[in-house]
């Protein structure tokens, strides 16, 4: 992969440039990917769409990583990945109910707090793993605990 090509991707379409929080930025503008996703295809879709961030993903950050120090907070394409794990187990439910966009509030702030936090695997794959793979598997993970506790709270709230 190109040096540039692998620029714009790993810092998905340059959002990872922010001068403020970078992977912020990068998981709330992924929210409308994710909805169009979830909308017209459901858990296919949203599994799709993190999948094919994933694999290119590791392409584009291992070539970034020639370059910069491990995960540097240009790369947020990771963040899409997370951020559409965290949404796959009621991505049915979201294509049903257009009015659940609370919804997709609610999934992002818990992406963000394992995304910062890193319980454990997430330290471990951010720490361990100095290369693309740690990149992406750390928001794998965070987005795993993520669609953990939205499906709790879905539940809880009776949507679900």
């Amino acid at each position: 992969m190109q040096k540039k090509t692998a620029y714009v991707i790993a810092s998905y379409l340059g959002l990872g440039f922010s001068p403020k929080a970078p992977g912020t930025v990068g998981s709330f503008f992924t929210l409308p990917l994710v909805f169009f996703c979830a909308y017209q295809w459901g858990a296919p879709g949203v599994w799709a769409l993190a999948a094919i961030a994933f694999i290119i993903g590791v392409s584009a950050s291992q070539e970034v990583l020639k370059y910069t120090e491990h995960d540097p907070s240009l790369i947020v394409i990771d963040e899409v990945v997370g951020q559409a794990l965290t949404f796959l187990p009621i991505a049915n439910s979201l294509a049903d109910n257009v009015r659940l966009w609370p919804v997709y509030l609610v999934g992002f702030a818990f992406f963000r707090l394992f995304d910062i936090w890193k319980p454990q695997p997430v330290r471990w794959a951010d720490r361990s793993l100095l290369n693309a793979w740690g990149v992406m598997l750390d928001d794998v993970f965070a987005g795993v605990y993520a669609a953990g506790c939205l499906l709790m709270t879905m539940f809880v709230w009776g949507l679900f």
